[in-house]
């Protein structure tokens, strides 16, 4: 006997289910994903990112926002990122952010970061593929532990963070590893090398 195929969740159906039971959903093509439990190491590299990102808003003056807990909804699929950056300018454009937190707009999100864990295809297959058709101009993928494939992150695996940069249509990825300072297009004073944020883990 063949096994159904699992019904296909739209996003609106998906934000009536969510269960306020302590844990995190995502719908990656039309299918819930029960997010695994972060892990220290994981939190640990979030916060330092966050505190770094929200230091270069300062400086900048840029109003942008960080908010705990959002959504971001690119085709068939609604994403809760480690780090989302919000243009609050751009939000009275956006149908779904009062009632469901949820941006559709490209214009709304300067910058998304993800930290890389075991799920690890989701964030350099699924979700570059995402975030670049949205048009979100910078992604960070942030691989602290080396857990992504050789081809992304060399053979050997090293601690890599990429940056990915929309030219046109397209990201193109650098990566930064060791020492090397990293270049955000985002936050050009940013004086920070990957070394620190592999450490932070710690």
């Amino acid at each position: 006997m063949t096994q159904a195929l699992p019904k296909f969740v739209t996003h609106e159906e998906f934000m009536d289910w969510y269960p306020n039971d302590g844990k995190r959903y995502e719908l990656h093509k039309g299918v819930i994903v029960e997010m695994a439990p972060p892990t220290g190491d994981h939190e640990n590299v979030v916060g330092f990112l966050t505190v770094q990102i929200g230091f270069q808003l300062l400086q900048m003056g840029l109003l942008y926002r960080i908010p705990k807990t959002a959504f971001v909804k690119p085709t068939e699929s609604t994403y809760s990122p480690d780090i989302l950056l919000i243009n609050p300018d751009n939000l009275v454009n956006e149908p779904l952010w009062k009632k469901q937190s949820t941006v559709i707009q490209s214009t709304s999100v300067p910058l998304v970061v993800e930290v890389v864990s075991t799920n690890w295809r989701d964030d350099y297959h699924d979700k570059f593929g995402d975030y670049e058709e949205m048009g979100i101009s910078e992604y960070w993928i942030v691989d602290y532990k080396a857990l992504g494939g050789k081809k992304f992150i060399g053979d050997p695996k090293e601690r890599t963070f990429s940056v990915c940069q929309l030219i046109g249509d397209e990201y193109q990825v650098t990566k930064f590893t060791g020492n090397d300072l990293i270049i955000s297009p985002t936050f050009p004073n940013l004086k920070l090398v990957a070394q620190q944020v592999f450490d932070s883990a710690l």
